[in-house]
């Protein structure tokens, strides 16, 4: 008798599932409910995940602020006890971000013990069903960091220290965010740099922005590439970003030219959203394909790391949603023999965030993003300490927490909104 295609497909996966059992686990529901849970880890969990358990079940969040001015947003949350804990919003459009927390994602974190932090942070996500990733995780982002901020006050550690890391200085890359520069002063200044504040990397851009193989200047990518490359010297780790402007064709193009002169990385060659596309120049590059900074949604980065579209991963732990969920990201990629560098694009708290990740994971990369551009951190405006770069490196705060004030000028200047929980008289 001929099986339907379908029946024998799903007859299959279900043999599947069972033949992966432990020893002893039969075919009773109870045996099919332990199957499910083991073949379908949700929400990015790798089989071996466990759930974060940093202090002790028994507070309740009562308040969540934020403040929001230009590109920066900041959020507090506090607990029935008076702790408190900072986080960041993602950066850009901050105020559409804080729009969404108060109205879509506070009313989900009021009220809750924020010792189940992926019970939390899951939850949000469910029930934003309909409304599904960009500006739900950028919000979700400021809860989870400030979170994170809360954990470390309470136990008087630094957030890395918190899951096995140490604040150790960290080598960092100057990350060029130019593309209205000539290649020789794009290279002359990278250079500068070089002797100036120790960066044994740099990142430099390539073509356009979703692009579609257009470049910013005529033979400006033919140009930089072998420039930036004489300028530095072989002893320093070069990447470039297309930011998505690539076809594969001319992708892998750019990227034997990249080879021919020993860059490190190709980030995010062609539209992000196109996996098939950047696994296609991935398969055909000797060197590491990076990318991953858009995305948030993890099953789609399930797939990513499963068709070997990218070599190194870079979930941007504000867009994300947060340290909990980048976590993930980082043991999926783990699993995969992947090394994890987090997009860090601005010199806000994200920066900050992102050393700490990188300070506690196993399959770190070498470097973490570190802007070169003027940024609103100048002069600590935002918090405080600033991060500095002395010999290629940054000390990570040691303080609890991230290990930083939010300035408090910058605080009076921002708008502000806040969420509450109501109290039973």
């Amino acid at each position: 008798m001929k099986v339907p295609r379908r029946e024998f497909l799903k007859h299959t996966a279900s043999l599947a599932a069972i033949s992966s059992l432990p020893a002893g686990v039969g075919t009773s529901a109870a045996g099919a409910a332990a199957a499910a849970t083991q073949a379908y880890p949700y929400l990015g969990r790798t089989e071996d995940y466990s759930e974060f358990e940093i202090i002790e079940p028994g507070l309740t969040i009562t308040k969540v602020e934020s403040w929001t001015q230009g590109q920066y947003g900041f959020i507090r949350l506090t607990t029935q006890d008076g702790r408190e804990g900072w986080g960041q919003l993602s950066t850009f459009e901050p105020d559409i971000t804080a729009t969404v927390l108060h109205r879509q994602v506070a009313r989900h974190v009021l009220g809750s013990d924020p010792a189940r932090i992926d019970a939390l942070v899951d939850r949000v996500i469910d029930a934003n069903m309909k409304y599904p990733w960009s500006y739900v995780c950028r919000a979700l982002a400021g809860v989870d960091t400030a979170i994170w901020d809360l954990y470390g006050k309470i136990k008087g550690k630094p957030v890395c220290a918190l899951v096995g890391g140490k604040p150790d200085p960290f080598p960092v890359y100057g990350s060029s965010m130019r593309r209205d520069i000539a290649p020789e002063d794009e290279a002359a200044r990278l250079a500068k740099l070089r002797d100036e504040r120790g960066f044994r990397a740099f990142k430099v851009r390539l073509g356009v922005p979703t692009g579609h193989d257009r470049d910013a200047a005529p033979g400006r990518t033919e140009k930089i590439v072998p420039a930036v490359r004489k300028a530095v010297g072989e002893g320093i780790r070069l990447l470039a970003d297309g930011n998505s402007c690539y076809t594969p064709p001319r992708a892998i193009e750019v990227g034997r030219r990249m080879e021919d002169h020993n860059y490190f990385w190709f980030e995010e060659p062609c539209p992000y959203w196109e996996l098939e596309w950047t696994a296609e120049v991935a398969a055909a590059l000797g060197m590491n394909v990076a990318g991953g900074e858009q995305d948030n949604d993890l099953a789609q980065w399930r797939r990513m790391i499963r068709m070997n579209a990218v070599d190194i991963l870079q979930p941007d732990l504000c867009y994300i949603g947060g340290f909990t969920r980048a976590w993930r990201v980082a043991k999926m990629g783990q699993k995969a023999g992947k090394l994890v560098v987090p997009h860090s694009s601005h010199l806000s708290l994200v920066t900050l965030f992102s050393l700490h990740f990188m300070a506690a994971i196993p399959n770190a990369g070498p470097v973490v993003e570190f802007s070169i551009e003027e940024d609103a951190n100048a002069g600590e405006r935002l918090y405080s300490p600033a991060l500095v770069v002395s010999d290629g490196k940054v000390n990570i705060p040691d303080g609890p927490g991230w290990g930083v004030k939010i300035n408090p000028a910058w605080i009076e200047k921002a708008e502000y909104k806040k969420s509450e929980r109501e109290t039973k008289r």
